[in-house]
């Protein structure tokens, strides 16, 4: 069945139709102020917040002017490798005909994946010169800044109109136009599941809540450092294969071993987050009591 013709469960039935702008402000065709951009811009300054605030509660190792710099190797890290990511993960054979498409950001494009390994890369930077111990203390500090800014993310990326679920006919189900051919009348649109609110919570949320209850009602930090940046990246791997099943998959990427590439990208991310925190028991258990 083709996902974008009518079901008969949808007959008869009321659906919210998308018909959000992804421009705040619109200066032309394609020129103005994004919600997706503004998710960043928003998401870093939450990020700042924080940092300000822990460093006000002794909570972090980065004091004045030293927040500012690690959030702008991290703004980098994040920018670099979600950009390069996306390329790598989802379309190389668009930057092989074409390195310069890496530029064109007007046409979207990021890779949460990437922007994991552009972090480690600003981490590996901010800390060349207190080694790994202050490379683990900033991971830990980090992983708890980078919820809401995944949360702001997803919902950009619903206000968009992309990154759409798979047809669905749940009450709160969401015709998305952008699904269909351009000139598809909507009631020949079959709606789907809203899945970037579900992953704004999965991925955003959730994480969100419970890492600042782990940092702030715990010395999970100070005791074993990279502990909680290991749960982090294995609670938002699980978090993303869930969301993944009730994803469409991005047009012309191929799935490896049945998944969708977010899923099985996040495998990796899964096992990482479980070597990392074998490896912060370890060190714990290692020093002299």
């Amino acid at each position: 069945m083709n996902p974008d013709t009518p079901t008969p469960a949808t007959e008869g039935a009321d659906y919210y139709v998308h018909d959000l702008s992804p421009f705040l402000i619109q200066f032309s065709e394609t020129l103005g102020i994004r919600y997706y951009g503004l998710a960043y811009v928003l998401g870093f300054l939450i990020a700042w917040g924080l940092l300000v605030w822990y460093a006000r509660k002794g909570k972090s190792p980065l004091q004045g002017e030293a927040i500012g710099n690690a959030l702008f190797a991290i703004v980098i890290g994040v920018m670099v490798g979600g950009r390069l990511g996306y390329f790598l993960f989802y379309q190389p054979g668009s930057m092989l005909e074409n390195p310069f498409v890496l530029l064109r950001v007007t046409d979207g494009g990021m890779s949460s994946h990437g922007g994991f390994l552009g972090v480690i890369g600003a981490l590996l930077w901010l800390s060349r010169k207190g080694g790994l111990q202050l490379f683990w203390r900033l991971a830990d500090l980090f992983v708890t800044v980078a919820p809401p800014g995944i949360v702001l993310g997803r919902i950009a990326n619903f206000i968009n109109g992309e990154l759409w679920g798979r047809v669905a006919d749940v009450p709160w189900a969401v015709i998305f136009p952008q699904s269909a051919p351009p000139g598809t009348p909507v009631e020949e649109i079959s709606p789907r599941h809203p899945s970037q609110l579900y992953q704004a919570g999965l991925e955003g949320l959730i994480p969100l809540v419970y890492l600042q209850l782990r940092f702030w009602r715990s010395r999970v930090t100070e005791v074993r450092p990279g502990q909680l940046a290991g749960e982090f990246l294995c609670l938002y791997a699980v978090a993303r294969i869930i969301g993944e099943f009730f994803r469409e998959g991005d047009a012309g990427v191929t799935t490896v071993l049945g998944l969708n590439r977010g899923a099985f990208y996040s495998i990796f991310l899964l096992l990482l987050g479980g070597v990392i925190m074998y490896l912060a028991l370890r060190r714990q258990k290692g020093k002299p009591h």
